[in-house]
């Protein structure tokens, strides 16, 4: 949101953007922390079942979110109302994500995959 804010992108570009960049950041912080033990094509496929579904619930929200908030989109980076839509959006993304999972790590999905490797 921040870039395509700071680069004047309408809406469509800085939602693509934003998810773009959390699949890519997303999967490569789970990456660094499994190419110690194993190879990358070994890690990022643990990478991809670990973090695909959380990863997507919090897009799909958070941008829902900033949609929804009047102005959110459209707020400078120096306006208070950008960064508190970013937050609360983020915050609801986090919970939406949380059940989920709690979810797969109960039945040994997500996170526990990556667990499972160290």
């Amino acid at each position: 949101m921040v870039i395509g804010t700071a680069l004047g992108w309408g809406n469509g570009p800085t939602i693509a953007l934003s998810v773009i960049l959390a699949f890519f950041f997303g999967y490569l912080f789970t990456l660094r922390t499994l190419l110690v033990h194993t190879t990358f094509v070994k890690a990022s496929k643990v990478a991809f079942a670990a973090d695909t579904v959380s990863i997507a619930i919090m897009e799909v929200v958070d941008n829902a979110i900033m949609l929804v908030i009047p102005g959110a989109m459209d707020a400078a980076l120096s306006s208070v109302l950008f960064w508190a839509s970013l937050a609360v959006s983020l915050a609801l993304a986090a919970l939406a994500a949380f059940p989920v999972n709690r979810w797969l790590l109960a039945r040994g999905k997500g996170h526990a995959i990556v667990h499972a490797h160290h």
